[in-house]
């Protein structure tokens, strides 16, 4: 990651997350003299129950894509009964060239793990584990040494600042596949098993990582918490919109000017988000946006009016999953596009379940049909019915958002899906054997 990379951002907008002007990242003076373990020396003093309560007040959501509060994640590890508990920094993006959570932990390890060590100290947790991928090599080093600096300051390890808890940090590189990505398939992958999700409930926070309680957060949920704990003011709370504080970190690609990344408040347009790199380059123009990964939603122009936080992506068929929104032009296929992400998120659905195992399958055929101008009988109800069905029969959230780039074809873009289905006619000239011609007319 370079900061060419990253996208610059008005003035106004806080830096909670990417702090302006760092330099050294590991240098532990520097990150204390900036305001650094201020939250893990304020939580030394308070009760879990205080802890938990600041996190209340401040509306913080778990940046992981569901958006669920924080607080009451926190309260029912605290209160779950066990001799041992753990706390999960999950930063394994599984989406594809998604890099936002690695750039943070390269960026401001010390955040991720005082936000990490504050948990512990709330739940009774003794031991904080950054599961990330083995390639993110920079940011393992980067975390590797800032622990070791963290310890020998007293902040990590034996006896933190006096209190008499212990917590140790380790940093657990993890190799596998997409699946890494549902936390509970991250707790396997931690523990060496299988990489297949668990039924819920019950959830981690009451039989987590070997049987035991375990808060698992996305490392952008952890950073901010240092915060919100020592209680510093203009910050989160002056930041994001209402139901949806603070800021996250939004990555921009497709068809832009400058792709990369940027530290938003939530509630921002997504307009005003794309054009932080640049907007689409001319002549070309906004066809279509996919917002969420590679089981995100495929919006039309029209959604550049919409916030960005959790209710609003999801009332418009999309999510915040890994922070991601890929910008389409007129030149791409939107059914082609949609079919592309179903037959990947098929190919990486772990096959517990039936609606996993074969239901994903069938849906990405219908996707390929289409796309090759074979469509059978009333594609469109066969798509919409099987959905209802992956969806009402699901074991994890993987199965029913994989539906969403088809259904969202269906919901905004009926007219290109019927030109394949109805007249073997694909008016971005993409899709073959089929006759096509960009003027939407058959060749």
């Amino acid at each position: 990651m370079t900061t060419s990379n990253l996208l610059a951002t008005p003035e106004k907008w806080p830096h909670l997350l990417l702090p302006a002007g760092a330099t050294d990242p590991t240098d532990l003076e520097a990150a204390v003299a900036a305001g650094a373990f201020k939250g893990l020396t304020a939580a030394r003093d308070m009760s879990a129950g205080e802890i938990v309560t600041s996190l209340a007040s401040s509306g913080l959501r778990g940046r992981g894509g569901a958006g669920f509060p924080t607080s009451e994640k926190w309260r029912a590890c605290a209160l779950a009964p066990a001799d041992r508990r753990y706390v999960v920094v999950h930063a394994y993006q599984a989406d594809p060239a998604v890099f936002a959570e690695r750039v943070l932990l390269e960026r401001n390890p010390y955040a991720v793990l005082e936000g990490a060590a504050i948990a512990a100290v709330a739940v009774g947790a003794s031991e904080v584990i950054v599961a990330l991928r083995v390639e993110a090599t920079e940011a393992i080093a980067t975390l590797e040494t800032a622990i070791r600096e963290a310890e020998g300051a007293g902040y990590l390890g034996d006896d933190v600042l006096g209190s008499g808890r212990d917590i140790h940090a380790q940093v657990r590189p993890l190799q596998g596949a997409y699946m890494l990505g549902e936390e509970t398939v991250l707790l396997k992958g931690i523990e060496g098993r299988r990489g297949q999700p668990e039924q819920q409930p019950p959830y981690p926070t009451t039989k987590g990582l070997y049987g035991k309680p375990t808060l698992v957060h996305d490392p952008q949920t952890l950073a901010v918490v240092p915060g919100i704990v020592a209680g510093l003011p203009g910050t989160y709370l002056d930041s994001g919109a209402s139901g949806s504080t603070g800021t996250v970190l939004v990555q921009v690609s497709g068809s832009v000017v400058n792709a990369g990344l940027a530290e938003v408040p939530l509630g921002t347009p997504i307009g005003e988000i794309v054009a932080l790199a640049g907007g689409v380059p001319a002549p070309h123009i906004v066809k279509a946006l996919l917002v969420g990964g590679p089981s995100g939603g495929i919006l039309p122009p029209d959604a550049l009016t919409t916030p960005y936080e959790f209710e609003s992506l999801e009332e418009a068929g999309a999510h915040m999953g890994s922070g991601s929104i890929v910008v389409v032009d007129e030149r791409s296929c939107l059914v082609d596009l949609a079919s592309v992400l179903t037959r990947f998120c098929a190919d990486q659905a772990c096959g517990k379940t039936i609606p996993c195992r074969i239901g994903l399958r069938r849906l990405a055929e219908i996707g390929a049909r289409v796309c090759e101008g074979q469509p059978r009988g009333d594609e469109i109800a066969r798509l919409t019915d099987l959905s209802a069905d992956i969806v009402a029969s699901r074991l994890c959230d993987h199965e029913r958002r994989s539906t969403l780039p088809l259904l969202s074809l269906v919901r905004y873009f009926r007219d290109e899906l019927d030109a394949h289905i109805d007249r073997s006619t694909c008016p971005a000239g993409i899709c073959q054997p089929m006759a096509a011609s960009r003027a939407g007319t058959a060749s």
